[in-house]
């Protein structure tokens, strides 16, 4: 099943891909068509088209009927909203009557092309007039894609309904009649592979909100490296957020301090983390949405106990990175929420397995973790969930880069998004920074560079 949002994800993945809106709306017309055909043939059938892209898969199914087709506009076609259903509704044989003026008791079958997963509450007055007049319909109702108003408490009840690609969420027999799965031509990777469609899932800021409601982060890292956890903090600034804390050693602190005033700082009580700093650590996290731990830590021994300490006592989203991942490498199960952004080594250290002969899927199970692996590539896993990340250059290869990954997944951890979409997107996000800044720096881009990308790309891709 997916949801109304990953509907809408997908068509936008698939135009990335080549694949049209109109030529899926063809697809869609053609499959509507063979189920009436196959389960009604001979019979009266009347098309109801809206003025959106349901109305569309309408209109390219009514133009498989010719001449013979009968459509009922809800509104004025002047209203159509979309090109795609625009230029079906163009292609039409036969011009639609208006549904005001159909004789509802002429026909068999109504075809219910009204509204699709893009409707909001509440039903305007020809909406409402629409669903009375089906309630005293006595033919069959069939729904393309979903029912009008589906998932409110006012909707059609159809007697089948064809649904495209994939079964919606919260579809069910009582709600939808028969269900009926046509395959419209969506590509695989439309799916699996993170593309454009996936920035959807951003958490844009409410126009009334407020410091600190779009996303607070702790960051815990540096003692041996100060620049590592001053880079993830920088990305996760540039994704979105309201406020970055840091928490560092005594020999880290004035270094990242002195940085940038954006940093909100807190000093730990000695020149690496140790076990007597979780205390205070997850005091901090009481100001915090979400938290990054890792970056610049190094790998002693008291360092290590602490993550492993702080990471189990901790109850926030959290991503573990760079020196923290060797920290809890043999643990057998973390909690859930919890994602790790290792390399090939990194995970080989984590699975005890040779990549090559490893189900990332299955270690994510065991781990009880997501994974998001780094590579030319990125392959990132939830339990049975798994996606894919092109975006990227062959520069990225430059020290840092993989901080500034940490920051963007910890970011959109802190603006509320769940880990495994917030995993993807932050593959997607810094992958596509990275292609900017090599058009721009060639080979010789910095990991900053990247970081200063990261708005672009939200500009991009959140303009509407």
């Amino acid at each position: 099943m997916i949801t109304p949002l990953e509907a809408k994800i997908i068509d936008v993945n698939c135009e990335a891909l080549g694949v049209s809106i109109d030529t899926l709306m063809s697809n869609a017309g053609a499959a509507l068509f063979n189920f009436l055909n196959k389960e009604h043939k001979g019979k009266r059938i009347l098309i109801v088209c809206g003025v959106g892209n349901n109305g569309g898969d309408g209109f390219a199914c009514a133009k498989h009927f010719g001449k013979k087709a009968n459509v009922a506009l809800l509104y004025p076609p002047e209203e159509i909203r979309t090109g795609a259903a625009k230029h079906h509704y163009n292609a039409l044989d036969k011009r639609p009557m208006m549904f005001s003026d159909a004789s509802l008791d002429q026909y068999n079958v109504i075809v219910d092309c009204a509204l699709g997963l893009g409707f909001k509450p509440p039903l305007d007055a020809v909406l409402k007039d629409y669903l009375k007049k089906l309630k005293g319909f006595k033919g069959a109702i069939v729904a393309a894609d979903v029912p009008t108003g589906f998932g409110t408490k006012e909707h059609v009840t159809p007697d089948a309904t064809v649904t495209f690609h994939d079964m919606k969420k919260g579809m069910t027999e009582e709600n939808c009649g028969k269900i009926i799965i046509a395959d419209i031509g969506i590509p695989k990777d439309a799916r699996y592979t993170v593309g454009p469609g996936d920035m959807l899932r951003y958490p844009l800021p409410e126009e009334d909100s407020h410091k600190g409601e779009n996303g607070r982060l702790l960051v815990i890292g540096g003692g041996e490296f100060f620049g590592a956890p001053a880079m993830s903090a920088m990305a996760a600034y540039r994704t979105g957020i309201d406020m970055v804390h840091i928490a560092t050693p005594k020999s880290t602190y004035l270094p990242i301090a002195s940085l940038t005033p954006t940093f909100v700082m807190h000093q730990l009580s000695d020149d690496v983390l140790l076990e007597e700093d979780v205390k205070g650590l997850l005091e901090l996290t009481k100001q915090a949405d979400a938290v990054l731990i890792g970056p610049g830590l190094g790998t002693s021994d008291k360092t290590m106990a602490a993550v492993r300490d702080f990471v189990f006592k901790c109850d926030k989203p959290m991503v573990v990175d760079a020196d923290a991942i060797t920290a809890i490498a043999q643990v057998a199960v973390l909690r859930r929420d919890i994602v790790i952004t290792p390399h090939k080594a990194e995970f080989e250290r984590v699975s005890g397995f040779a990549l090559a002969s490893c189900d990332l899927m299955e270690v994510s199970k065991k781990k009880n973790v997501a994974i998001l692996l780094k590579g030319r590539t990125d392959v990132i896993v939830h339990g049975d969930k798994k996606k894919i990340n092109n975006t990227g250059s062959p520069a990225m290869t430059v020290g840092g880069t993989g901080d500034v990954l940490a920051g963007v997944v910890a970011a959109l951890l802190s603006k509320g998004m769940e880990i495994f979409d917030a995993s993807c997107l932050g593959a997607y996000i810094c992958g596509s920074a990275g292609e900017k800044a090599f058009d721009e720096y060639s080979y010789g881009m910095i990991a900053t560079d990247v970081i200063e990308k990261i708005p672009e790309v939200l500009k991009d891709h959140l303009k509407g």
